[in-house]
């Protein structure tokens, strides 16, 4: 009789626990509108500062330090610039993040979202993306024509800086 009484309590102990960690699992990112845009031609350099300056100015408007990085549709380094006293990793970080977002064509934001709610799937990817809200692709016309990489503030801070530059393409 005991051991009914001590096995009952510990199937419900399991139960009651099984079901509060699945209450605090996170809701999955909704699934994408539609496919992508496709990929245009590279953004030119003058573009790319354009861009830059962009969420620079958003970066010094609001006192944050910031690297921002623009790559083209590859992923190649287009442009980049570091303002004064950004913390050294955020060079590397804001190159990865533009790369996240163009290679994937999607805000690399939507990886750290993924990891959020325990897919981690994507670690497994050749090409590691970058799960931090910062990187967004750029799009004129209806194409992807580069990303933009923002990195030194917060994660929010980054992806407003990332949000300003790109929506300075033209």
């Amino acid at each position: 009789m005991r051991l009914n009484v001590l096995i009952a309590l510990g199937i419900g102990s399991a139960l009651a626990l099984a079901g509060t960690a699945l209450a605090q699992q996170p809701a999955p990112s909704p699934a994408p509108a539609g496919p992508p845009p496709d990929y245009g031609a590279p953004i030119s350099n003058e573009q790319a500062k354009a861009v830059a300056g962009a969420a620079v100015a958003e970066a010094k408007k609001n006192n944050w330090r910031m690297a921002v990085a623009i790559v083209g549709p590859a992923g190649e380094l287009v442009y980049f610039e570091k303002m004064d006293g950004t913390q050294l990793a955020s060079a590397e970080i804001s190159q990865g993040k533009a790369r996240t977002a163009v290679l994937f064509r999607r805000p690399s934001k939507a990886f750290a979202d993924q990891y959020a709610a325990g897919n981690t799937a994507f670690t497994t990817f050749p090409e590691k993306p970058v799960a931090s809200e910062g990187g967004l692709p750029i799009v004129v016309n209806g194409k992807i024509v580069g990303a933009i990489g923002a990195s030194g503030g917060t994660g929010q801070q980054d992806g407003l800086a990332a949000a300003a530059g790109a929506s300075a393409a033209k």
